[in-house]
């Protein structure tokens, strides 16, 4: 028997009323379902007053007379506050708020670094959507929010409700770690759980709308109102975006390569692959700062080498979706399955699956660092080698992949200097390590095997958080060595079109001056025509001592520091790792020789710049 099923002798139903139920309960959705909890919840201590539920048009499921009449139980005002680093965060808000609104609730969308710390005890509902950068650090717009919860300054928050969306990546060691963070600070202050927080991987789609589910249903039960009903007289959703693409994230555009060079002199040891796309057709649109994200394929070497150690059949028809999409075993590891970055959990799976006892070992506690150098250095190819995995079927072992991740490249063009196109500036990833040789999936694709004429399946990723100033006269300063002086590229083409007369300023910066100096002719142009007012560069090996780009902003510290007080905007982008900790190392520097700033002041005064959006970063 279904578990659904209602019988007359087990139920308080007659026998009519249980064939009804039967026939309803197994066509809901889950939002139905949720709909409906929330419609009895509110009728309850209503008996003898409650009116049909009906169907009004596209206005959804009236509430019955009696709940519509009563006091809710839960305040219909909703804080959605969203910490987001490359968009993702942003996006999901938006999408949150926006069917908030639609079943009547009245929604404040902030960015962390908007939000007002000392109101968060005037809040009722608050909803938390934040991803993990780094090495388990909140993203640059959530760092004095979080900062605050976390000190002594932080109130009770008794009356608060809450649920937190934690976006991450389990490559990372600290997966997930901000969201768990402000979960466990809300609910020590205090706050109550609206529903359990859920923690999304790369491939955050499916986990992030089953959560929105969640806590539109609860805050329905809550309050009286119908979920999937639209609010009477709600306003319009302020976050629905412009005119939208029928592409996204989720059905990527298939767009074709129109040019594909290679911007490193002969002799280079680098090979940098300044790529242009057309997205004629697409509606796609993106503004400086932006990233495109690409659908990459995985090397075939690597699919067949691991597709003869496991001992499968190429063609074996395989599922590469939870729709039950099938595609041959080759076809699903090219283009649905990351196998070249290992995670703790795909570990942790296969041990529970096989038994394999040196995976056991490798899992306990005390071999923490050496788990973390082997998910650093091996791929699943070394994975299925060293502890001899080959004889699991496909069918078992697939399930366990994650989908292959898009990987986002900021966008190196202006749409008003490039209409319908986007070009993007990738440096190939190759190395040897442990025996073999190594790819970057996306970046050896590109420079291999992708040629004019082509397609790549794409999207955009907008990014509020790395923008030109509104006024066209704020003074500009942009650092950005190797491939990070993409999107300055695009600041200046975008300036350039628009005719704006604020100053720019760029630190740039590679290994060789005569074979590494990327977008050169460019730069020059710029700076005959006033575009560019000035330009610093740094390449590190034409000297004895190495210099960088942090040692060219020291060297001209008074003009910087002028530039600063002038109110100029600082964007940085590139490594995340080592230079961006440099170059926020040197700006703190030049604060205290010029400014005579004490290092806390100077550490209070960068922060300031953040939250002021003066100081941008696009790091990774």
């Amino acid at each position: 028997m279904n578990e659904l099923e209602f019988q007359v002798t087990n139920s308080p139903f007659n026998q009519e009323q249980a064939e009804l139920l039967n026939r309803l309960l197994p066509s809901l959705t889950e939002s139905q379902r949720l709909w409906l909890s929330g419609y009895l919840a509110a009728v309850q201590g209503a008996a003898g007053n409650v009116s049909p539920v009906t169907v009004a048009g596209t206005q959804g499921i009236s509430t019955p007379a009696a709940a519509m009449n009563s006091e809710p139980a839960v305040s219909k005002e909703v804080t959605v506050l969203f910490g987001s680093q490359t968009g993702n965060s942003n996006a999901l808000a938006k999408k949150l708020s926006k069917r908030l609104e639609e079943q009547g609730f009245q929604v404040t969308l902030s960015s962390m670094g908007d939000f007002k710390p000392n109101t968060l005890k005037k809040i009722d509902n608050l909803l938390v959507v934040v991803s993990t950068h780094g090495e388990g650090e909140p993203p640059d717009s959530a760092i004095a929010l979080y900062e605050f919860l976390h000190s002594k300054r932080a109130p009770q928050l008794d009356n608060l409700r809450y649920s937190v969306l934690a976006l991450g990546d389990t490559s990372y060691e600290f997966f997930c770690q901000t969201g768990k963070d402000f979960d466990k600070r809300l609910a020590e202050l205090g706050g109550k759980e609206i529903v359990p927080r859920i923690d999304c991987d790369v491939d955050f789609a499916e986990p992030a709308t089953e959560w929105m589910t969640q806590v539109l249903g609860a805050l329905a039960q809550g309050t009286g109102i119908g979920a999937g009903t639209a609010g009477t007289g709600a306003a319009p959703s302020a976050v629905v975006s412009d005119a939208e693409s029928e592409y996204s994230r989720s059905n990527p555009f298939q767009a074709e390569v129109l040019e594909n060079l290679n911007l490193n002199g002969r002799g280079s040891d680098r090979e940098t692959r300044h790529v242009e796309i057309s997205l004629e057709g697409s509606n796609l649109q993106y503004e400086p700062g932006d990233s495109l994200g690409i659908y990459p394929q995985n090397h075939p070497r690597l699919v067949d080498e691991l597709i003869e150690a496991m001992g499968w059949d190429a063609d074996e028809a395989v599922s590469v979706s939870k729709q039950g999409e099938t595609r041959s075993l080759q076809e699903a590891l090219l283009r649905y399955f990351e196998i070249t970055v290992l995670t703790k959990p795909l570990l942790t799976q296969l041990a529970e699956l096989t038994g394999n006892a040196g995976l056991k070992h490798l899992l306990e506690p005390a071999h923490t660092e050496v788990l973390r150098t082997y998910l650093n250095e091996r791929d699943l190819f070394d994975l299925v080698q060293d502890y001899s995995l080959k004889g699991i079927p496909a069918v078992q072992f697939l399930p366990l992949l994650r989908k292959i991740p898009a990987r986002l490249y900021s966008i190196a063009s202006s749409l008003k200097a490039s209409p319908d196109e986007v070009h993007v500036t990738v440096r190939a990833v190759r190395y040897e390590s442990n025996g073999r040789n190594r790819y970057g999936v996306c970046s050896v694709q590109l420079a291999d095997r992708i040629q004019s004429g082509e397609s790549l399946p794409v999207f955009i990723q907008h990014n509020p958080n790395f923008k030109l100033p509104e006024s066209p006269d704020t003074p500009v300063i942009m650092i950005g060595p190797g491939t990070g002086v993409a999107p300055f590229r695009a600041f200046l083409s975008e300036r350039e079109e628009t005719g704006a007369q604020g100053k720019t300023w760029l630190f740039y910066g590679d290994q060789h001056f005569s074979t590494d100096f990327l977008y050169q002719v460019e730069w020059q142009r710029w700076l005959k025509e006033g575009v560019l007012t000035r330009m610093d560069v740094a390449f590190s090996r034409d000297t004895e001592q190495k210099v960088y780009v942090q040692h060219r902003m020291l060297e001209k510290s008074r003009e910087l520091y002028e530039w600063l007080q002038e109110g100029a905007v600082i964007y940085v982008c590139g490594d995340e790792k080592k230079m961006a900790h440099d170059v926020h190392a040197a700006l703190a520097t030049i604060l205290e020789q010029e400014g005579r700033f004490s290092p806390e002041e100077a550490t209070e005064y960068l922060t300031r710049m953040q939250q002021q959006k003066r100081y941008q970063r696009d790091v990774y």
